[in-house]
């Protein structure tokens, strides 16, 4: 099942996603889009917006003319509203793989943290370029989980597994193994994205006690949250236990961890 959904998928609860995941992401965002360079008074669409932190940031620091933000989930849709109003701002819900845009209408293309969840990759690919101009700029990034980059998800499937083998074939790196420089420039040399540039994206994940970091696995939002919230109260009390004793510590409580994206660019003929 190396990238397919699976069961413990859950991705429409705005609120848990930000806990565990939005946070982080909203660190990723900025460090993509500096490296992007995009000028300003574009037309932009980011493609899968989830909870707005990529939009966020396009808003923020890209003085784009517009932005077009979608997305599956009305969930998502509806929390990334609180940070992405006015009228330069329109988001609809859809599909990467069929995007509600027209074609030629956008200068920047981009995507956050999603092309691992869309089933037919060169398809989403091939939408976003058929919706971009010539010229445009298209980039995307995911995280590292082949590499075990997101070190918090790691220790938490490290423990699961150690408790329940056959956790083995639920977590990202076993479902995601394109999502490394090689698999994503791969990816985009069969889509026919030329000229491209690929780096890695390290931002810091500090979790300020061991609450701070269980809290989020129990809402069931994702794979791994998905497979916590699916164990029996003593199951998951022993996962619990045993990460507890196992994740790194500072000085003041904290967890200081690290989480890690690939980042792909090019410019469109």
């Amino acid at each position: 099942m190396a990238e397919t959904s699976n069961r413990h998928d859950a991705w429409q609860a705005g609120d848990s996603y930000e806990q565990y995941m939005g946070r982080w992401s909203r660190r990723v965002a900025p460090r993509f889009l500096d490296w992007l360079g995009a000028p300003a008074g574009l037309d932009w669409l980011d493609v899968g917006a989830g909870t707005g932190a990529l939009s966020s940031e396009v808003l923020a620091r890209c003085a784009p003319r517009s932005l077009l933000a979608i997305d599956p989930s009305d969930g998502f849709l509806e929390k990334a509203r609180a940070s992405l109003a006015g009228e330069r701002v329109e988001l609809r819900v859809g599909d990467a793989q069929a995007l509600p845009a027209e074609a030629r209408s956008r200068d920047v293309v981009v995507s956050g943290l999603v092309l691992n969840f869309v089933p037919d990759k060169e398809q989403a690919l091939a939408e976003m370029k058929r919706v971009a101009r010539r010229g445009a700029r298209l980039g995307f990034y995911v995280w590292d989980y082949p590499g075990g980059g997101i070190e918090f998800m790691r220790a938490f499937w490290s423990a699961a597994i150690a408790l329940d083998p056959a956790a083995l074939d639920l977590g990202e790196g076993r479902r995601f193994p394109f999502c490394t420089a090689e698999g994503l420039t791969e990816l985009a040399a069969r889509a026919g994205l030329r000229s491209v540039e690929c780096r890695a994206i390290e931002v810091p994940t500090v979790f300020a006690d061991f609450e701070d970091y269980w809290a989020p696995f129990t809402f069931g939002t994702g794979p791994a949250p998905g497979y916590c919230a699916s164990l029996a109260p003593d199951a998951r009390e022993r996962l619990r236990a045993r990460l507890e004793s196992s994740v790194p510590r500072a000085a003041d409580g904290s967890i200081p961890m690290k989480a890690r994206a690939w980042a792909l660019k090019t410019t469109l003929p």
